[in-house]
């Protein structure tokens, strides 16, 4: 009888599992499915090609794909490399605390490229991946004008405190907000437009609410001080390297594909206005697939013509850990690592680059957004990044980013699920 199976069952979405398929024919050929429906009802899928070993077992782990959605041992390959059914849809988990991703996983004989409905698989089993650990407390922020979602680890802590920042796109998005929870962290995910009462679009970029949410999130009686940790991607980083900048609370920051000058807003924050570099909006690129390529469209830093818009880093007293993808299609991240890096007090930063990896460095189990639609943009935006590469930059990076975080902001204790 043939049975696949995943173990653990149920897990975070940022950990390993094992997949295994017993019970064939030696040598038999056959095609793993990995499938799940997003909270929109979208489906995200892969498959892969194996030849069972002559014990009539599959392990993606010691076994090469043969083909399909990838190619190798990718132990993980039919979870990294999962697809939308529907181009330009991106894979977010929206409710983090009250469900996981189910993800169905079946075995069918011979080779199944997807086309009949009519095929029945000779096995399946299905997999939770889970955004936040047992005991991890969801609580929803409206104190002051701060808005977002404050996660706790379990126990009485005080617990190492971080704020998590995404981009463009605006809104609240917590899933690396509960992964890092689920790590021991008391983490703030933190909107700043585009959610609830907040300006629908971003005009500038308001130093002191940051401020405010910083230090609403180090008077929490779990929240261990003096100084706090920001994470933040795309807009986001650019954000977090500013409070970095100019708030002394801030002593570790990671800044995943960001800018390091203010770009489209201009900073405020009390007496002081950095004015922004504008857009070149008529220097947008469509892809070949119909995407907005925005690279060009943000002007060259190292004009001296926009040295007001840098972000003073050499005022920096904590640590940073750039984190680039050098296939970023959004712009030239390196580039802007770099210049930071070189404007920062000695020791104070260092930079993880990967070739291949695009915009959207995610934790990893998170699969590749090339392109994807989001809100403010009349059509989908293009983030780069080859799948396999971009795969390991998440892996390597995520490990990289909470060894960064607990070694400046004190210990923690994570949870195993």
């Amino acid at each position: 009888m043939v049975e696949v199976t995943v173990t653990p069952q149920s897990s975070l979405a940022d950990r390993p599992v094992q997949i295994r398929v017993r019970g064939l024919s030696p040598s038999q050929l056959v095609t793993l499915r990995a499938w799940l429906k997003d909270e929109q009802g979208e489906c995200f899928q892969s498959r892969a090609f194996f030849r069972a070993d002559g014990a009539g077992e599959v392990d993606p782990g010691l076994h090469a794909a043969l083909g399909g959605s990838y190619s190798g041992v990718w132990p993980m390959g039919l979870l990294w490399f999962l697809q939308p059914d529907t181009l330009f849809r991106r894979l977010v988990k929206r409710d983090v605390a009250g469900s996981p991703f189910r993800v169905r996983l079946e075995v069918f004989d011979g080779l199944c490229l997807g086309a009949d409905p009519r095929e029945q698989p000779l096995a399946s089993c299905e997999a939770e991946r889970w955004y936040v650990g047992p005991g991890v407390q969801r609580v929803p922020v409206r104190e002051g004008r701060v808005r977002g979602a404050l996660f706790l680890p379990p126990g009485p802590g005080p617990f190492p405190g971080v704020i998590d920042l995404f981009g463009g796109a605006g809104g609240l998005i917590e899933f690396r907000a509960g992964l890092l929870a689920s790590r021991g962290f008391a983490v703030l995910a933190l909107a700043f437009f585009a959610y609830d009462d907040l300006p629908r679009v971003l005009a500038q970029l308001d130093l002191e609410y940051f401020e405010e949410a910083a230090e609403l999130l180090l008077r929490h009686p779990k929240v261990r001080g003096p100084g706090l940790g920001v994470v933040g991607v795309s807009k986001g980083a650019e954000v977090a390297l500013s409070m970095a900048t100019f708030l002394p609370q801030v002593v570790a920051t990671v800044w995943i594909n960001g800018t390091a000058f203010l770009y489209g807003n201009p900073l405020v924050y009390k007496e002081l206005r950095i004015p922004p570099i504008p857009y070149y909006t008529e220097r947008i690129q469509f892809t070949e697939v119909g995407a907005i390529d925005n690279s060009a469209i943000f002007a060259d830093p190292r004009d001296p013509a926009y040295s007001a818009s840098a972000i003073p880093v050499e005022r920096i007293r904590g640590k940073v850990l750039f984190v680039v993808g050098e296939a970023d299609r959004s712009f030239n991240s390196k580039l802007f690592a770099e210049l930071a890096l070189a404007r920062m007090p000695p020791e104070s930063g260092r930079i993880l680059s990967y070739p291949g990896a695009g915009h959207l460095i995610e934790p990893p189990g998170s699969p590749l957004c090339s392109n994807s639609s989001i809100r403010g943009t009349p059509r989908p935006v293009a983030w780069g990044g080859e799948p396999q590469p971009h795969a390991r930059a998440q892996e390597h990076s995520w490990q990289e980013i909470l060894q960064f975080l607990e070694l400046h902001l004190g210990s923690v204790a994570s949870m195993k699920l």
